[in-house]
């Protein structure tokens, strides 16, 4: 993701039906900083949040990655998207979190990677459990009770890899 890609994020993370379980929606600035944020991560960990490319046009449809993120007072890898709203509910989400998980485990060296969502987000903890993964416990982020999904690398293994 680059600064080039501010318009196509701005449909996604400026839209406040997509943006419903986060305080609000991202005005200008906003979409500036998460870009840079994203950019930072990518040098500092070697990972972040990517572009989310829809192969048939070409066009930008969201984000997707993983981002060191602080879970129950630690940073710790996880998996996290965006998703423009007219791309929603046909597979995409399973899809994308599915290849960042198979390409974390298999370029990065850590033994478990995370998703957490506020407890009401009933979509995204779909999507962590049809990714493989185990809901774990709940946790305060600030304000907000969270719901915490994990898979371990020997449960990914386990389960088949990127297979």
């Amino acid at each position: 993701m680059t600064i080039d890609d501010f318009e196509a994020l701005k449909k996604v993370i400026s839209d406040p039906i997509n943006m419903e379980y986060y305080p609000k929606p991202y005005d200008d600035e906003g979409v500036t900083r998460w870009i840079n944020w994203c950019m930072s991560s990518y040098k500092k960990y070697g990972f972040g949040l990517w572009a989310v490319i829809y192969k048939e046009t070409g066009e930008m449809i969201g984000d997707c990655g993983i981002s060191m993120q602080p879970i129950d007072n630690d940073w710790k890898p996880e998996i996290g998207y965006h998703l423009r709203r007219d791309y929603h509910r046909q597979g995409i989400g399973k899809e994308m979190t599915r290849a960042v998980k198979d390409y974390f485990f298999t370029h990065f060296n850590f033994d478990e990677v995370y998703s957490y969502m506020n407890i009401e987000n009933v979509p995204s903890y779909k999507i962590a459990e049809a990714n493989g993964m185990t809901f774990r416990h709940y946790f305060m982020h600030g304000e907000e009770k969270c719901r915490v999904y994990s898979i371990t690398r020997e449960e990914w293994m386990n389960s088949g890899g990127s297979k």
